[in-house]
C-alpha cells in the first residue's frame, strides 16, 4: 500500500481475491487544487486521505490478521489509525516495510507470510 492505493489481496481457503483501493486524491485533484491555493490543497489531500483510511478500515474490519505492507509510511499511518479505535482491538495488525512489487511477488510475499 501506499498514499494513492492499496492492492488487498485475500486467501480465504478456496481461492485468492485480489482488489485494489484508489485513494481520491489524485495527481489531477493535486493540480487543480494547488491552482487555487496551497492551504486548500493541503486540507483537501487530508480530508481525502483519512477518507481513503477510512474506507481501508472498513475492509480490514472484516478481518482477524491482516499484513500491511508496502515503500511509503503509509501502512504506519493507518497502523495508527486503527490503534486507536476500539473496533479494531481483537484483530491482530502487523506492517513489513516492502519495496514497489508486481502482482506475483505480492501475492508471493502474502502467501509467504501467513504460511508462517
Amino acid at each position: 500500500m501506499d498514499h494513492a492505493s492499496a492492492h488487498m489481496l485475500v486467501f480465504d481457503g478456496i481461492g485468492e481475491h485480489p482488489n485494489v483501493l484508489e485513494s481520491a486524491f489524485t495527481t489531477e485533484s493535486k493540480a487543480n487544487s494547488l491552482g487555487k491555493s496551497e492551504h486548500i490543497m493541503h486540507n483537501k489531500e487530508q480530508h481525502q486521505q483519512a477518507e481513503y483510511y477510512k474506507k481501508l478500515g472498513e475492509v480490514i474490519r472484516d478481518y482477524d490478521e491482516v499484513l500491511l505492507f508496502g515503500p511509503t509510511s503509509a501502512k504506519s499511518e493507518l497502523l495508527n489509525i486503527l490503534k486507536e479505535d476500539h473496533r479494531f482491538t481483537n484483530i491482530k495488525v502487523e506492517i513489513k516495510p516492502a519495496d514497489k512489487m508486481s502482482y506475483l511477488e505480492q501475492r508471493t510475499f502474502v502467501y509467504d507470510y501467513f504460511s508462517k
